[in-house]
Protein backbone atom coordinates (compact mmCIF):
# COMPACT_ATOMS: atom_id res chain seq x y z
CA UNK A 1 0.00 0.00 0.00
CA UNK A 2 0.97 3.73 -0.94
CA UNK A 3 2.52 5.11 1.96
CA UNK A 4 0.89 8.36 2.00
CA UNK A 5 -2.22 6.14 1.90
CA UNK A 6 -1.53 3.99 4.51
CA UNK A 7 -1.15 7.35 6.78
CA UNK A 8 -4.70 8.32 5.88
CA UNK A 9 -6.31 5.54 6.59
CA UNK A 10 -4.99 5.26 9.97
CA UNK A 11 -5.76 9.17 10.32
CA UNK A 12 -9.76 7.94 9.03
CA UNK A 13 -9.49 5.60 11.45
CA UNK A 14 -8.23 7.17 14.60
CA UNK A 15 -10.15 10.74 14.06
CA UNK A 16 -13.60 9.32 14.17
CA UNK A 17 -14.85 10.42 17.24
CA UNK A 18 -12.16 13.34 17.73
CA UNK A 19 -8.45 14.75 17.55
CA UNK A 20 -5.64 12.29 18.38
CA UNK A 21 -1.90 12.39 18.80
CA UNK A 22 0.95 11.61 16.41
CA UNK A 23 1.95 8.75 18.50
CA UNK A 24 -0.78 6.97 17.61
CA UNK A 25 -1.21 7.51 14.31
CA UNK A 26 2.62 6.59 14.01
CA UNK A 27 1.53 3.52 16.11
CA UNK A 28 -1.53 2.72 14.08
CA UNK A 29 0.50 3.20 10.73
CA UNK A 30 3.50 1.34 11.52
CA UNK A 31 5.08 4.10 9.45
CA UNK A 32 8.27 5.87 10.50
CA UNK A 33 8.04 9.25 12.54
CA UNK A 34 10.55 11.24 10.28
CA UNK A 35 7.99 10.15 7.35
CA UNK A 36 4.80 10.94 9.41
CA UNK A 37 5.34 14.02 10.93
CA UNK A 38 6.91 14.96 6.77
CA UNK A 39 3.56 13.79 5.87
CA UNK A 40 1.15 15.38 8.19
CA UNK A 41 3.12 18.51 7.56
CA UNK A 42 2.02 18.21 3.70
CA UNK A 43 -1.62 17.51 4.46
CA UNK A 44 -2.05 20.23 6.79
CA UNK A 45 -0.28 22.78 3.32
CA UNK A 46 -3.17 21.08 1.58
CA UNK A 47 -6.06 22.07 3.65
CA UNK A 48 -6.42 18.56 4.91
CA UNK A 49 -5.99 18.15 8.78
CA UNK A 50 -5.66 20.67 11.60
CA UNK A 51 -1.75 20.22 13.44
CA UNK A 52 -2.28 21.32 17.01
CA UNK A 53 1.08 20.99 18.50
CA UNK A 54 0.94 17.12 18.94
CA UNK A 55 -2.26 16.38 17.94
CA UNK A 56 -4.22 15.94 14.09
CA UNK A 57 -7.50 17.01 13.80
CA UNK A 58 -10.02 16.79 10.53
CA UNK A 59 -13.29 18.10 10.35
CA UNK A 60 -15.74 16.20 8.23
CA UNK A 61 -15.29 18.13 4.97
CA UNK A 62 -11.13 17.34 5.55
CA UNK A 63 -12.27 13.97 6.17
CA UNK A 64 -14.09 13.79 2.91
CA UNK A 65 -11.38 15.43 1.49
CA UNK A 66 -8.59 12.71 2.88
CA UNK A 67 -11.08 9.65 1.92
CA UNK A 68 -11.39 10.96 -1.51
CA UNK A 69 -6.94 11.42 -1.96
CA UNK A 70 -6.77 7.94 -0.74
CA UNK A 71 -9.06 6.63 -3.69
CA UNK A 72 -7.56 8.65 -6.01
CA UNK A 73 -4.08 7.09 -4.65
CA UNK A 74 -5.43 4.15 -5.44
CA UNK A 75 -6.98 2.89 -2.54
CA UNK A 76 -10.06 0.83 -2.10
CA UNK A 77 -13.10 2.66 -2.34
CA UNK A 78 -15.00 0.71 0.04
CA UNK A 79 -12.53 0.62 2.54
CA UNK A 80 -11.93 3.55 2.38
CA UNK A 81 -15.49 4.80 3.01
CA UNK A 82 -16.28 2.49 5.74
CA UNK A 83 -14.08 4.96 8.14
CA UNK A 84 -16.33 7.54 6.91
CA UNK A 85 -19.57 8.27 9.28
CA UNK A 86 -22.70 8.34 7.60
CA UNK A 87 -23.49 11.69 9.03
CA UNK A 88 -20.46 13.44 7.60
CA UNK A 89 -21.44 12.57 4.35
CA UNK A 90 -24.72 13.45 4.81
CA UNK A 91 -24.47 16.86 6.70
CA UNK A 92 -21.75 18.08 4.11
CA UNK A 93 -24.44 17.36 1.13
CA UNK A 94 -26.87 19.28 3.63
CA UNK A 95 -24.62 22.41 3.75
CA UNK A 96 -24.21 22.37 0.39
CA UNK A 97 -27.63 23.00 -0.24
CA UNK A 98 -28.08 25.67 2.91
CA UNK A 99 -25.19 28.28 1.16
CA UNK A 100 -27.04 27.66 -2.16
CA UNK A 101 -30.03 29.21 -0.85
CA UNK A 102 -32.51 25.90 -0.09
CA UNK A 103 -34.36 24.48 3.06
CA UNK A 104 -32.94 21.19 4.03
CA UNK A 105 -34.66 17.93 5.13
CA UNK A 106 -32.47 14.80 5.65
CA UNK A 107 -34.08 11.40 5.98
CA UNK A 108 -37.67 12.63 4.83
CA UNK A 109 -40.01 9.66 6.05
CA UNK A 110 -43.59 9.24 4.79
CA UNK A 111 -46.11 7.01 3.85
CA UNK A 112 -47.84 6.73 0.94
CA UNK A 113 -50.40 3.87 -0.60
CA UNK A 114 -49.87 2.02 2.38
CA UNK A 115 -45.76 1.53 2.24
CA UNK A 116 -43.11 3.63 3.93
CA UNK A 117 -40.71 5.47 2.10
CA UNK A 118 -37.87 7.57 2.72
CA UNK A 119 -35.59 9.69 1.26
CA UNK A 120 -32.02 10.86 2.45
CA UNK A 121 -32.10 14.72 1.25
CA UNK A 122 -34.78 16.97 0.49
CA UNK A 123 -33.53 20.19 -0.31
CA UNK A 124 -35.95 22.88 -1.49
CA UNK A 125 -35.98 26.39 -3.17
CA UNK A 126 -38.52 27.60 -4.93
CA UNK A 127 -39.79 26.02 -7.17
CA UNK A 128 -37.40 23.05 -7.01
CA UNK A 129 -37.05 20.17 -4.83
CA UNK A 130 -33.60 18.22 -5.23
CA UNK A 131 -34.42 14.90 -3.74
CA UNK A 132 -30.99 13.38 -3.35
CA UNK A 133 -29.79 9.28 -2.55
CA UNK A 134 -26.82 9.57 -0.75
CA UNK A 135 -24.17 6.48 -1.55
CA UNK A 136 -21.37 7.03 0.56
CA UNK A 137 -19.19 4.66 -1.13
CA UNK A 138 -19.94 3.69 -4.91
CA UNK A 139 -17.74 0.63 -6.10
CA UNK A 140 -17.02 0.87 -9.82
CA UNK A 141 -20.69 1.53 -10.01
CA UNK A 142 -21.50 -1.20 -12.13
CA UNK A 143 -24.11 -0.17 -15.15
CA UNK A 144 -26.95 -2.58 -13.65
CA UNK A 145 -25.86 -1.49 -9.89
CA UNK A 146 -26.59 2.30 -11.53
CA UNK A 147 -29.56 1.40 -13.16
CA UNK A 148 -30.95 0.00 -10.04
CA UNK A 149 -30.14 2.98 -8.22
CA UNK A 150 -31.57 5.11 -10.07
CA UNK A 151 -34.73 3.65 -11.01
CA UNK A 152 -35.27 3.28 -7.12
CA UNK A 153 -34.49 7.20 -6.07
CA UNK A 154 -36.42 7.54 -9.15
CA UNK A 155 -39.87 5.55 -7.41
CA UNK A 156 -39.47 7.35 -4.73
CA UNK A 157 -39.56 11.02 -5.88
CA UNK A 158 -42.48 9.97 -8.10
CA UNK A 159 -44.45 9.07 -4.87
CA UNK A 160 -42.79 12.17 -3.15
CA UNK A 161 -45.12 14.18 -6.00
CA UNK A 162 -47.63 12.58 -5.14
CA UNK A 163 -47.75 12.75 -1.74
CA UNK A 164 -46.86 16.23 -1.48
CA UNK A 165 -49.79 17.60 -0.54
CA UNK A 166 -50.50 15.45 2.67
CA UNK A 167 -46.93 16.60 3.73
CA UNK A 168 -47.28 19.99 5.33
CA UNK A 169 -45.32 21.11 8.39
CA UNK A 170 -42.96 18.24 7.38
CA UNK A 171 -41.19 19.73 4.26
CA UNK A 172 -41.12 23.59 3.20
CA UNK A 173 -42.51 22.49 -0.53
CA UNK A 174 -45.74 20.59 0.68
CA UNK A 175 -47.55 24.36 0.63
CA UNK A 176 -46.07 25.23 -2.29
CA UNK A 177 -48.68 25.96 -5.46
CA UNK A 178 -46.16 24.38 -7.83
CA UNK A 179 -43.13 22.24 -7.28
CA UNK A 180 -40.68 20.40 -9.97
CA UNK A 181 -39.32 17.31 -8.16
CA UNK A 182 -35.69 16.07 -9.35
CA UNK A 183 -34.14 12.74 -8.88
CA UNK A 184 -30.30 12.83 -7.46
CA UNK A 185 -27.93 10.66 -6.55
CA UNK A 186 -25.00 11.76 -4.48
CA UNK A 187 -21.46 9.76 -4.49
CA UNK A 188 -18.50 9.77 -3.35
CA UNK A 189 -15.88 10.24 -5.74
CA UNK A 190 -16.36 10.89 -9.81
CA UNK A 191 -17.67 7.62 -11.90
CA UNK A 192 -17.77 7.20 -15.23
CA UNK A 193 -21.60 8.59 -15.42
CA UNK A 194 -22.00 12.04 -15.29
CA UNK A 195 -26.12 11.11 -16.02
CA UNK A 196 -28.40 7.85 -15.88
CA UNK A 197 -31.31 8.08 -17.95
CA UNK A 198 -31.22 11.52 -17.35
CA UNK A 199 -30.71 11.64 -13.60
CA UNK A 200 -27.61 13.20 -12.19
CA UNK A 201 -25.21 11.08 -10.62
CA UNK A 202 -23.32 13.84 -8.70
CA UNK A 203 -20.06 13.43 -6.28
CA UNK A 204 -20.05 15.24 -3.60
CA UNK A 205 -17.71 17.61 -3.93
CA UNK A 206 -18.83 18.83 -6.95
CA UNK A 207 -22.27 19.27 -4.80
CA UNK A 208 -21.67 22.94 -4.77
CA UNK A 209 -21.33 23.40 -8.56
CA UNK A 210 -23.84 21.34 -9.68
CA UNK A 211 -26.42 23.30 -7.58
CA UNK A 212 -25.24 27.16 -9.21
CA UNK A 213 -25.35 25.54 -12.57
CA UNK A 214 -29.22 23.58 -11.96
CA UNK A 215 -31.50 26.43 -12.64
CA UNK A 216 -30.30 26.54 -16.25
CA UNK A 217 -30.85 22.66 -17.36
CA UNK A 218 -33.18 21.62 -14.97
CA UNK A 219 -35.76 21.07 -17.92
CA UNK A 220 -33.52 18.60 -19.49
CA UNK A 221 -33.30 16.49 -16.31
CA UNK A 222 -35.87 13.44 -15.20
CA UNK A 223 -38.68 15.14 -13.07
CA UNK A 224 -41.74 15.39 -11.60
CA UNK A 225 -44.20 18.05 -10.83
CA UNK A 226 -47.30 18.46 -8.05
CA UNK A 227 -49.40 21.69 -8.85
Amino acid sequence: MDIEVNLIISILKLTRNGPVTHELIKKDSKLPTQIVEKLLRKMQNDGLIYLRKNVVEADSFQRLKLAIRAINLGADIENVSSFLQWQEFENIAALAFERNGYSVTKNLRFKHAQRKWEIDIVGCKKPLAICMDCKHWHHGMYPSTLKRIVQEQVKRTSVLAEALPSLAGKIECASWDYTKLIPAVLSLVTGKFKFYENVPIVPVLQLQDFLSQLPAYTNSLKHFTKA
